[in-house]
């Protein structure tokens, strides 16, 4: 529990926030600074500005330009950099400020962050998180609005997540940087202004493990499974059906790498039909990974093809385009009803 909510139920006081999911973020990592002095923020305008999106807005004023430190427009070189923080004990936060500038750094992610604990036999560790903004829906030019996170949920020795709403953001930003494992963080920026309670106390309803699916609405019919973004996108597409009188179950994933498999199975062989919703290019992205496992474990259950909503096998879009690009209610409910046809 944090100080302040601490405070706040000595004095009997509620403890939980009305937040958006970029506050909750901006609370999560404010914690987890108070909590562990290694904790330190880096990225491209993090400190002085509070992101481009603002989501460290405040920490460098209160922690300082030791903690909370700007640098220089080298994403190669801010991971490099929390690569030797990590090695001499730090827990370093890196911002990518958006998802498509993330490639300059590839190398350093895939060939050190993800390799070195078991180059060294299990020696070194490297405790980094790596938050990404990904997805669309915001009206950004090209390299602002990808979903690349197939690249990392594929790399053994990452470990992927993704918040979908300010509660996860919340508790998901602590716990990944409480990993000794490296942890890509995966932000739907187009969900970042929206708002909900969040209970700030531990004690008063304990947060799910990082690495655990959730049932974000339970249904008979069709199982849907989502992530980041696109959980909303979900949650209104079953609300939608119900007029209809289908019941659909919303799983939100949160985990990419490793999946909780045992959450998804259950839901699937309850319904027997699943469709898989992401904003990424459905070739060779999750929802193919997310198909194969389902379909070979839960194949006595299915009475459907598990089917697939993705972003289309092109580059993102300008975005005049982008609306026709992204999965929406309508093209989620198309799959639902040719799953049921079957």
């Amino acid at each position: 529990m944090s100080q302040k909510a601490a405070e706040a139920r000595a004095r009997n006081e509620p403890t939980r926030q009305k937040l958006s999911l970029a506050k909750g973020l901006n609370a999560g990592m404010r914690k987890a600074m108070e909590d562990d002095p290694k904790v330190v923020l880096m990225g491209e305008d993090v400190g002085k500005l509070g992101g481009v999106f603002r989501i460290t807005e405040g920490l460098q004023k209160d922690f300082g330009e030791d903690r909370v430190i700007d640098t220089p427009l080298a994403e190669s070189g801010i991971v490099g950099t929390a690569i030797g923080l990590a090695l001499r004990g730090y827990r370093p936060v890196v911002e990518i400020q958006f998802d498509g500038f993330i490639y300059p750094a590839f190398d350093q992610i895939i060939s050190q962050v993800a390799k070195m604990h078991a180059r060294s036999l299990g020696h070194l560790r490297l405790p980094i998180v790596i938050r990404v903004p990904f997805g669309g829906g915001i009206g950004a030019v090209e390299h602002h609005s990808e979903s690349n996170e197939a690249y990392f949920a594929h790399t053994a020795g990452l470990r992927t997540v993704s918040c979908a709403d300010p509660a996860d953001a919340y508790w998901m930003i602590q716990q990944a940087i409480a990993s000794d494992d490296p942890v890509m963080f995966y932000e739907p920026k187009r969900r970042y202004h929206e708002r909900a309670e969040v209970e700030l106390d531990e004690a008063a309803g304990a947060p799910l493990p990082l690495h655990s699916a959730r049932v974000a609405r339970p249904g008979d019919d069709v199982t849907l499974l989502a992530y980041g973004p696109m959980v909303k996108t979900c949650l209104d597409a079953a609300g939608a059906a119900q007029g209809e009188g289908k019941s659909l179950e919303v799983i939100d994933l949160r985990s990419l790498s490793p999946l909780d498999t045992e959450t998804i199975f259950a839901s699937v062989r309850k319904t027997g039909r699943c469709v898989v919703v992401h904003e990424a290019s459905t070739f060779l992205g999750m929802g193919a990974e997310l198909a194969a496992q389902v379909q070979r474990e839960c194949f006595y259950s299915l009475e459907a093809p598990v089917m697939r909503v993705g972003g289309y096998n092109i580059p993102y879009p300008p975005s005049r385009y982008e609306e026709d690009f992204l999965p929406d209610l309508d093209r989620i409910l198309d799959s639902v009803d040719q799953a049921l046809s079957f």
